[in-house]
């Protein structure tokens, strides 16, 4: 008998992922939430501060009552945003991911990225077979933030930047 959830997809390597975010200059977060807590408003909001990229939210439901998040318009879809995004990072659930891939091919986007947690095999094939990146299980907070100096053993930045553990009093 096999495992179903048995993980067989290869992810890139660091130096891949550190040359991924290199070349990003914008990211669409696909599932974005207004509430400061979840997962999506905490990367956003580094995203925003401590990158270059130029940062989109997709949430279709929020769209439609014309909220904004962190200051910025949140669009329905992919499709709506003004500008292709290089990665398209999904905050979404397991069943939606193969879907979100879908848009991201659709929409011409260079990476698909599921966010830390999410692993959807069936997602990253669609996104391979068109000729995107994928990246599956990692979160870009904390990979950009690893690449860039700038995270402590508890993903947070310290301002310090030393190969030797801090000593607490």
């Amino acid at each position: 008998m096999t495992n179903q959830n048995a993980r067989t997809w290869i992810g890139p390597s660091a130096p891949e992922r550190l040359n991924i975010l290199h070349n990003t200059t914008s990211v669409a977060i696909v599932g974005m939430s207004d509430k400061p807590a979840r997962a999506s408003y905490f990367v956003s909001t580094y995203l925003l501060s401590s990158s270059p990229y130029r940062v989109y939210f997709v949430n279709p439901v929020l769209a439609g009552k014309g909220t904004k998040v962190l200051g910025q318009e949140v669009y329905p879809s992919l499709d709506a945003l003004p500008e292709t995004p290089d990665v398209v990072d999904a905050f979404r659930k397991h069943d939606d991911l193969p879907g979100v891939a879908e848009e991201a091919v659709k929409i011409g986007a260079k990476t698909l990225w599921l966010q830390l947690g999410s692993w959807n095999e069936e997602a990253a094939a669609i996104a391979e077979e068109a000729g995107l990146n994928v990246v599956m299980d990692r979160c870009i907070k904390i990979e950009h933030a690893r690449f860039h100096g700038g995270l402590h053993l508890a993903g947070f930045n310290t301002g310090v930047i030393s190969s030797k553990r801090q000593r607490t009093a």
